[in-house]
């Protein structure tokens, strides 16, 4: 019984070990359905020596995988069948056969193993067994009894959806009452099973859409900047001096910024002298602006005269709104 128990924590301390290399990642709930091969190991059952057959076994589990840790919790319901032979008979070898249905809650660790297809799985579990005895004579006898197990096998991960299994299970059921024959007393019976199955497991989420944004840049906006002169002056004023100043800053934070001046006249007086009356309010307003940090090789300037007025009017026509120069600062 020690060395079975010593088995058995061994098994369940390695399973529920935490590994730096993890990576397995599953999530949500699943269902699985597994059959294979069973082998019970000799025992016995009072004063009878019982040696059992192989025989098979299925199992289906009803499981949650939880997100980004690797473990996974499932219940697990199985039944196994074994034949298998008795001492009991005096002239003739007499045959058994032990039906068993389980009932296990398992936590099961999954580590990869070097690729996103393959893991181990590492796991134990506790339950209940009830084992259902049948002796040459006929006669059925059961009992439910505490049953533990551990579990090693690995996953191949088919896609989000399916995995393909191979497991082992260690199946440990200590002290059924049984009865070997009708008109024997009940005994107590440990049982060792080794269970190995293939499968499959279905379910789990759908992996979190990644949806990657384009870097969004924004627009470089040009900020525009008007200043106003007197009738036929290109001198700059105090309020003209204070725009020019918000001017400065803006185009010293924008680093590389580029400056572009544009003077204009109202309609009095002659087209060529408005032009050059438009030149000069650009080179003023460059003058300014470069006596305020702005370099110089940024700026450029020109004039229009009075062929792009902000307030239309007919020849010769005094309008302050036109007399002035546009600072466009990009």
């Amino acid at each position: 019984m020690k060395m079975k128990a010593l088995l058995l924590g061994a098994a369940a301390s390695l399973a529920l070990a935490g590994t730096a290399n993890a990576g397995f990642e599953r999530d949500g709930w699943y269902f699985g359905l597994e059959g294979g091969a069973v082998l019970v190991n000799e025992t016995q059952l009072g004063s009878a020596a019982i040696e059992f057959d192989h025989g098979y076994g299925v199992l289906g589990t009803l499981g949650y995988a939880f997100k980004n840790s690797n473990w996974r919790m499932e219940g697990e319901v199985g039944y196994r069948e074994n034949d298998g032979t008795a001492d009991i008979c005096q002239f003739a070898v007499c045959e058994v056969r032990l039906k068993e249905w389980t009932g296990m809650v398992n936590a099961v660790y999954d580590v990869k193993m070097g690729s996103d297809k393959w893991g181990l799985a590492l796991g134990a579990g506790i339950g209940i067994d009830n084992p259902r005895y049948n002796a040459p004579d006929g006669h059925d006898s059961n009992d439910k009894v505490f049953a533990a197990q551990a579990i090693a096998g690995f996953t191949y991960r088919v896609n989000q959806h399916w995995d393909a299994v191979l497991n082992y299970r260690y199946l440990w059921v200590g002290g059924a009452e049984l009865q070997a024959h009708a008109f024997w007393p009940s005994s107590e019976m440990d049982l060792e099973k080794h269970t190995i199955t293939v499968g499959f497991r279905y379910g789990y989420s759908e992996p979190p859409v990644v949806v990657v944004l384009p870097d969004v840049v924004e627009p470089v906006r040009a900020k525009e900047f008007i200043i106003f002169f007197g009738f036929n002056k290109c001198n700059i004023t105090a309020e003209a001096d204070a725009v020019l100043s918000e001017a400065a800053s803006s185009a010293k934070s924008g680093g590389g910024a580029s400056v572009r001046i544009v003077g204009h006249t109202d309609t009095s007086g002659s087209n060529a002298y408005n032009q050059k009356l438009s030149e000069c309010r650009a080179n003023a307003t460059k003058s300014n602006l470069v006596g305020k940090g702005v370099s110089e090789g940024s700026i450029s300037t020109s004039g229009k005269g009075e062929t792009e007025l902000m307030v239309q009017t007919g020849d010769r026509v005094k309008e302050p709104q036109n007399r002035r120069a546009t600072i466009n600062v990009n």
